[in-house]
């Protein structure tokens, strides 16, 4: 498969050669699935036994209540993983998985993987593991009183992620509004007041952060 030098550096398959990824991906029935825009990729309450690796493109787990309210619980980028818990627990998916546009994904049958390597099992601890952390920076956000805190914090952790004051962000606007739980029309309101305060620019997805204390005091000097 023409995916294997790609894979070599995928965080899931780091440490195993192109022979021993082979092995396991013929070990674990490895099927590999194109989407586009819009399509369900999973769905709550369905039972999997195997976890998604996302080769290219994004895709959204999704929550959605009874009313149709939908919060968007993580975005999941090229080289991570998604569907593991629910698939090695053998319990049906409480959350969706939707491709926002094209993405292509690689399903392995989780526990016929983790028993064909055990430096596959570690990788994948490792990522589970950073799963939770970001879970946990995005329960900071939402402990936030305000649609205008939640932007600030989740906007900073952008930017220290990044490096720089510079960066993009992999949502549109009804997403970050749906992964912040806050309604769009408040958020486009408080993104405006905070462009006009002189505290952030955008455009689209482009954000750059100007040094000025979100709360309106201290000098504006121009940002990297």
């Amino acid at each position: 498969m023409e995916i294997f030098s790609a894979m070599e550096y995928t965080p899931l398959f780091r440490g195993l050669d192109r022979e021993q990824i082979q092995e396991l991906l013929r070990h674990s029935g490895a099927q590999r699935r194109a989407y586009t825009r819009g399509e369900l990729v999973l769905r709550a309450g369905e039972q999997t036994g195997r976890l998604g690796l996302l080769l290219s493109g994004s895709v959204h787990v999704i929550r959605e209540d009874f009313w149709g309210g939908r919060t968007i619980v993580g975005v999941v980028e090229p080289g991570d993983v998604f569907a593991e818990s629910f698939a090695l627990a053998g319990e049906p998916l409480e959350v969706s998985v939707l491709s926002p546009g094209e993405a292509e994904v690689l399903f392995l049958d989780a526990e016929a993987a983790c028993g064909c390597s055990d430096r596959f099992t570690t990788n994948l601890l490792a990522l589970m593991a950073g799963k939770n952390l970001a879970l946990t920076r995005k329960m900071g956000h939402m402990a936030r009183k305000t649609t205008r805190e939640k932007l600030l914090s989740y906007l900073s952790a952008q930017a220290l992620r990044a490096g720089g004051a510079s960066f993009d962000i992999p949502l549109d606007r009804q997403q970050l509004a749906d992964f912040l739980a806050v309604d769009r029309s408040a958020m486009s309101a408080a993104l405006g007041k905070l462009r006009d305060e002189g505290i952030l620019e955008f455009r689209k997805n482009h954000f750059r952060l100007l040094r000025r204390h979100p709360e309106g005091t201290g000098e504006e000097a121009t940002s990297c």
